[in-house]
């Protein structure tokens, strides 16, 4: 029974957030995270059902159009709960207190992020996805709710022990995390910890495909950026060979758009065939320095090739008038994971005629048969350009204008199909990678209008996402700046400006890549080295959040800080952003010893740190001669 009956939309029409829009036509009664809707669950002694998503998330689309959509689920929401939506992107804080809740309680996390907790923010439940209707070894939301509802009115204990020992195991993790230490006093991490980082990843590598492991594959770049490193370090031709294959591997894959470019989210194959389809911001950014990098010391034209192609998609469709970068586009579209980027055989050959048509689906492995569902193709590549026009019996030459007329006219037919939907907030964090990527791009590959488009958005962001105390805001969208900025955004935009003062040698950048670390040794600093997720607490347990420095989807805004505390040390010089910088990897030396490939990005500025050290100055991959 779907929704199709509700008058006008919820309170969420009235947000910014494109995820908190998507919903605002939902028949559940949400409410955006504030004041409002605790002081309402007070009052009413109703529990909060939390769910938190981000527009560009497949699975938050099924659970919304399953369940959200719904009336027999609004009707039990709207009767029994106070309902809440939160965008992650916007609040990475709050998704960060609430994730290490579910993965307490049930070993697991992802989005959508389903929590149910009392109007104290504290939780007594939490899962990811939950269908409607029951399934095996799923509870669906029809049984849930009214379950859980019961026992809040009926074994309130219950619930309250439960939620009480939540809380209890949040802030012992909490204490353990930020207590005082001393392992400043044993020294810096040692480089022994960079070959067992590289032997864990070379132990990893995937010799047929590329990448790490199996399956699901990310592409993780900042392993690849430390491997680079290692290689110019150490001389093991082995981390190089690694980096290259895998940057080739996702190149020719289906996990990169191989019409329209960009690079997907990640694959669920280990071949890098078969992509989650939405693409995002801060991949683009990191894949393309990867490849740049790449590019650099190896000279292979492919490397060239994916950083050029990556950073042509952003600048053609995640570029804002104003120059600022739009955050991702969409998985789906027309309510199906990736019906945009698919095709069918008949189709090329209809499109280009038999025999061009017939190259070009040879040329990207588009077979009758399909290798996605209902007999349509991701395409990708089996063979490198070369290889193939000898198989096709036609010159190298020849080739590639049947390719580039190919792909104009596939991406023209492909702009009249319904396209993803672009989330066109912008975010500070994300923002400063691609910064750094279009600076450093900009000099490996001589491209100036990059530094342009990267000095533009700089612009943008000190003119239009500083609050009115001149405080860095997260998000910017439609006129509206909201949510006081993370420390990922300061040390991400910080990395963007230290690469534009390197390629233009402005003291502007430089200047306010000092003054924003500056604030982060002021508000994030702890004196032991740790370093704070945010400077403030919303959520109902007595925490101080500190930031991760496991190097996840993108390096931590712990490695990053550290980094930066380093580079502009040397740079400045400041001898108290340099001990700074070394105490944050003191501080993470127990970590990073357990199990060093959980933070080669962390390792990269420890690399960094002890090449200083030992009076190296000759330039790395990344041309930095150590600011001499």
């Amino acid at each position: 029974m779907k929704k199709d009956s509700r008058e006008g939309p919820n309170r969420l029409i009235k947000e910014k957030s494109p995820y908190l829009l998507q919903h605002a036509y939902n028949p559940v009664d949400w409410y955006p995270w504030g004041k409002e809707a605790f002081a309402r669950a007070e009052v009413e002694d109703k529990p909060i059902f939390l769910s938190i998503g981000y527009s560009t998330c497949h699975w938050c689309h099924v659970m919304e159009k399953e369940s959200f959509e719904d009336l027999e689920i609004a009707t039990l929401l709207n009767k029994c709960y106070i309902s809440i939506k939160v965008d992650r992107e916007e609040r990475p804080d709050i998704d960060q207190v609430y994730m290490t809740a579910c993965q307490a309680l049930t070993g697991q996390g992802g989005w959508p992020l389903t929590i149910v907790m009392g109007a104290d923010k504290i939780p007594v439940f939490a899962a990811t996805y939950l269908p409607k209707h029951s399934r095996p070894g799923l509870i669906g939301l029809m049984e849930l709710l009214p379950r859980l509802h019961e026992l809040w009115n009926n074994d309130r204990p219950r619930i309250t022990r439960t939620a009480g020992e939540l809380a209890d195991f949040l802030r012992r993790q909490s204490l353990q995390e930020i207590k005082t230490s001393k392992r400043e006093e044993e020294g810096m991490p040692s480089d022994e910890l960079l070959d067992r980082a590289y032997q864990q990843l070379a132990e990893m590598y995937d010799h047929h495909h590329g990448g790490f492991g199996q399956a699901p594959k990310f592409p993780s770049p900042h392993r690849l950026i430390f491997l680079l490193r290692y290689w110019k370090r150490t001389g093991r031709k082995e981390a190089l060979t690694i980096t290259v294959n895998t940057l080739k591997a996702m190149y020719n894959g289906g996990i990169f758009d191989q019409i329209g470019f960009g690079i997907h989210r990640y694959s669920v194959d280990r071949r890098w065939l078969v992509p989650h389809f939405e693409k995002m911001l801060y991949d683009q950014a990191l894949t393309a320095l990867a490849a740049m990098e790449a590019y650099h010391v190896s000279k292979e034209p492919e490397m060239s090739d994916f950083a050029r192609k990556i950073c042509q998609y952003v600048l053609t469709v995640l570029v804002s008038p104003t120059g600022a970068f739009y955050s991702a586009e969409d998985a789906d579209s027309e309510g199906e994971e990736g019906t945009f980027y698919l095709w069918k055989r008949a189709e090329l050959l209809n499109l280009l005629g038999e025999n061009e048509g017939n190259i070009v689906a040879d040329y990207y492995d588009v077979t009758e048969k399909g290798n996605f569902e209902a007999g349509k193709n991701i395409l990708h590549r089996l063979h490198d350009d070369q290889q193939f026009a000898e198989m096709q019996d036609v010159g190298i030459g020849q080739l590639r204008e049947i390719l580039s007329r190919a792909g104009k006219i596939m991406r023209e037919v492909r702009n009249r199909r319904t396209k993803p939907f672009l989330d066109d907030k912008v975010i500070a964090a994300w923002n400063g990678l691609m910064i750094a990527a279009l600076a450093r791009g900009a000099v490996f590959l001589d491209e100036p209008a990059w530094l342009a488009a990267a000095e533009k958005a700089v612009d943008f962001i000190y003119r239009r996402m500083l609050d009115r105390r001149g405080i860095l805001m997260r998000r910017y969208r439609e006129e509206e700046v909201a949510v006081e900025a993370f420390l990922e955004d300061y040390a991400f935009l910080t990395w963007g400006l230290i690469e534009l003062y390197r390629a233009t040698g402005k003291q502007y950048y430089l200047d306010r890549a000092h003054q924003l670390t500056s604030y982060v040794v002021q508000k994030y600093y702890q004196q032991d080295g740790t370093l704070l997720f945010s400077t403030t607490n919303e959520v109902g347990i007595d925490l101080l959040v500190t930031a991760e420095a496991y190097d996840g989807a993108h390096p931590s805004a712990v490695s990053v800080t550290a980094m930066n505390m380093l580079r502009l040390g040397y740079q400045l010089p400041d001898d108290e952003l340099l001990n700074k910088g070394e105490m944050v990897l003191k501080r993470q030396r127990e970590k990073l010893t357990d199990n060093p490939v959980a933070y080669t990005f962390m390792l990269t500025a420890l690399e960094y740190a002890l090449r200083m050290k030992e009076g190296n100055l000759s330039c790395t991959v990344d041309g930095d001669c150590g600011w001499e």
